[in-house]
């Protein structure tokens, strides 16, 4: 049976105010990125004027969306979900393990796992949590 669908899951981040400024850091890291569309809040609000009402990014060829909330939230991100990368070279996990948790939280440093040669767990500036794994 062959099941047809047009339904897309993409990863979803949402910010309180630094969205602009986070997708911007990620697109800067990775080949192959781009902003492809950013809506911003008016005057008129909900969310403050200027901030990010939605937008929707690509890393490496794969699709994010990200907005900042208008409203205060009690929770953010977490390590139980994880954005994982397959580094290529040693240069480029090195390099996106420095860039990444700058500013933020080692989890896991750089070492060899059993699973991996070179693997690093970081949480970055932004509480988003990233699993680096050399190929």
């Amino acid at each position: 049976m062959d099941i047809v669908t047009s339904q897309k899951i993409t990863t979803f981040l949402m910010f309180e105010g630094n969205a602009e400024e986070a997708m911007d850091f990620y697109c800067s890291l990775f080949d192959d990125a781009e902003v492809i569309s950013m809506s911003r809040y008016g005057a008129e609000g909900p969310g403050k004027e200027g901030t990010v009402q939605h937008s929707t990014f690509s890393l490496a060829g794969q699709p994010f969306m990200c907005i900042d909330s208008p409203a205060h939230h009690d929770f953010t991100f977490t390590p139980a979900v994880s954005l994982f990368v397959q580094c290529e070279t040693e240069a480029e996990i090195d390099r996106l393990y420095a860039a990444l948790s700058d500013g933020g939280g080692e989890l896991m440093p750089l070492g060899n796992y059993g699973f991996s040669s070179k693997f690093g767990w970081v949480n970055d500036r932004f509480g988003v949590s990233w699993q680096l794994s050399l190929a």
